[in-house]
């Protein structure tokens, strides 16, 4: 054999045990990105499941939410009815106030021009109350 034989040998050798260094390090990094990928798998399955879970009480809660806007807006028109009937009450005794105000000025109109009757009318009942009762006594 020559030297030029032996050269190609020692690179043969050299290029296959650089092939398999190079192999091996492509395995085991492979083998490493499956157990990070499965993993990953693994989480993203968990917070799926959770994310389900999130799911279905944030569609509860929206549901209770909706009753309790709907039963909110009942009750407020109940009360906007409530109301109506107070305002109403309240016009009422305003004109019932007026009514009454009208009728106490008449009355002191009327008991201001005849004040001077109703004085004398006054005086001659007290004076026949004592006259009967002078009369009573004896």
């Amino acid at each position: 054999m020559n030297l030029l034989h032996i050269a190609a040998l020692i690179a043969a050798i050299a290029f296959a045990i650089g092939f398999i260094v190079l192999v091996y390090y492509i395995v085991t990094t492979l083998k490493s990105v499956r157990r990070t990928l499965h993993h990953t798998a693994n989480t993203m399955e968990g917070f799926e499941k959770q994310m389900e879970g999130i799911t279905k009480e944030t569609e509860l809660l929206l549901n209770k939410t909706n009753r309790l806007a709907e039963d909110i807006t009942g009750k407020t028109e109940k009360v906007d009815v409530l109301f109506d009937g107070i305002k109403g009450i309240g016009y009422t005794v305003n004109q019932f106030n007026d009514s009454l105000q009208k009728l106490s000025d008449e009355l002191q109109e009327q008991a201001n021009e005849h004040a001077a009757q109703t004085s004398q009318t006054i005086k001659w009942g007290e004076a026949a109350i004592h006259l009967w009762k002078k009369y009573k006594d004896k």
